[in-house]
């Protein structure tokens, strides 16, 4: 690993973290909230400094191994910056519920320990929400979109950071793919603050939502959350853009391009909205007893299926006290996710795809060992590498949530809800079930199981490897 290469690189994304910081602090400003100014003013300063410092250290070109080791260097880095003004505040009994909070943020989880979000000033949330639309995209996505660098060593970094089985390039260079991920990302995000506007949601408010919806990371605002508004008009349209924002980027470029028919029949997609439209009607189907009526159960399953399914976390119902058919479909979709490429978590439906094609290409080569069996996605055939990627991902992944489990057991709770946090923070959806459900907070967590919680966010977010990588003894030799 070359360290100065490191250094230089985590300086660079530390001053886009103060640059960033400096947005809810103007909001800070403007409701008159000095105190908090001065808390991030200071952390902004700090920050600045330091970045400058380790920019003044100069590196060398990155390989793939510096990719891995920048990546979840700088996403811990970040964390421990941005839990800082939030710490300050004095919103959270010590640091590691601040560091779990903000690392929920910009992970687009949307667990928290809060009880009441609300004790928040206004450019405390403002930071909170703000850090999902941060994570969403990805911080280092931004860095490469505006900060020079050599076109092979930006690929190592979004290898590292862009969830999904593949990364790569919309278009020959790096910069321009971030500069049109982003474009897509920031208008996708002014739409939805623009309807959530029009639907009556106050001008903040909607800010707030949309970039938790965008992040789909789900932080709320208040305790009553989207129940605020007592609104079906504003539950839908959060419903829709969570669905949107769990779409591989790629399909939205594939429709500017004018190649409308070719995004829509993507395969990727199509299973997404199929697992989507089961999941909806089978939950609503099972609720309709509960609720009493098929248009309310076709609305609560429709947000709660596409609040899980992105990994997004919001709920407009307390889906723990549902039907255990439906809390099981849940959890499925808490293990499936969205899209690869999108803002999303979860385990990625083309993985799904590419697995069960996998499976079947096996069950076949048994019957007929003779027989070549090239596994196609979108008409592609998939690469071994690829293919290899995918089985050795789903098997760390179970033995990760298994090891989490037992560790997080030793917290004395409850079988569900151990599992269910787990589940939560590792795909990054934020909500479990039991102890940890819709209605309830991580902080019946002892300060040692949310530290392990937090580092679960982080390893679910950047997809195990680059976690794993930074702490493997052969990614700091020479």
């Amino acid at each position: 690993m070359n360290k100065k290469t490191v250094i230089n690189n985590l300086g660079k994304i530390m001053l886009v973290e103060a640059v960033f910081m400096i947005v809810p602090m103007l909001v800070a400003l403007f409701y008159r909230e000095f105190t908090d100014v001065l808390y991030f003013g200071g952390t902004i300063a700090a920050t600045t400094l330091i970045s400058l410092l380790f920019i003044r250290v100069k590196g060398s070109a990155l390989n793939s191994r510096d990719g891995y080791v920048i990546v979840a260097s700088a996403w811990l880095v970040i964390s421990v910056i941005g839990a800082v003004p939030l710490y300050l505040s004095g919103a959270f009994k010590d640091y590691v519920g601040a560091l779990f909070e903000i690392i929920s943020g910009f992970t687009t989880t949307g667990a928290s320990v809060m009880a009441e979000p609300g004790v928040l000033g206004h450019g405390m949330q403002f930071f909170r929400c703000f850090s999902h639309w941060i994570g969403g995209m990805g911080v280092l996505v931004f860095v490469l979109m505006i900060l020079p660098m050599e076109n092979d060593s930006s690929m190592h970094l979004i290898r590292a950071e862009v969830p999904g089985p593949t990364a790569g390039k919309l278009v020959p260079r790096m910069k321009s793919t971030s500069r049109i991920l982003y474009g897509i990302y920031t208008v996708l995000t002014l739409s939805l603050v623009a309807v959530l506007k029009i639907l009556g949601m106050p001008l903040y408010d909607a800010f707030c939502y949309s970039f938790a919806t965008a992040g789909t990371g789900g932080f709320g605002i208040c305790s009553e959350a989207l129940g605020k508004y007592n609104s079906n008009a504003i539950e839908i349209a959060i419903g829709i853009g969570m669905l949107l924002f769990g779409i591989n980027f790629n399909v939205y470029y594939m429709i500017l391009l004018g190649k409308v028919k070719d995004a829509l029949t993507n395969e990727e997609l199509r299973v997404y909205f199929g697992i989507i439209t089961f999941a909806v009607v089978s939950i609503c189907i099972n609720i309709y007893h509960t609720v009493g009526s098929v248009g309310d159960a076709l609305r609560l399953s429709f947000f709660q299926v596409s609040s899980i399914m992105t990994t997004t976390g919001f709920s407009t119902a307390d889906f723990a006290a549902w039907p255990q058919f439906s809390q099981h479909m849940l959890v499925f979709l808490m293990i499936v996710g969205a899209c690869a490429g999108s803002t999303a978590g979860g385990f990625k439906v083309s993985r799904i795809i590419i697995l069960w094609k996998s499976f079947i290409s096996e069950i076949k080569r048994a019957i007929n060992p003779k027989q070549m069996m090239p596994i196609r996605v979108n008409g592609s055939v998939v690469e071994n590498k690829t293919l290899q990627s995918a089985k050795v991902y789903c098997a760390v992944y179970f033995i990760v949530v298994c090891l989490s489990v037992l560790l997080l057991s030793l917290n004395g709770l409850d079988f569900t809800t151990n599992v269910s946090a787990v589940l939560a923070c590792f795909n990054n959806i934020g909500p479990g079930l039991s102890l940890v459900g819709p209605t309830a907070n991580y902080s019946v967590y002892s300060a040692p199981s949310q530290l392990l919680l937090s580092l679960l966010m982080l390893t679910g977010r950047l997809e195990i490897f680059p976690m794993f990588c930074l702490f493997a003894k052969s990614a700091h030799d020479r």
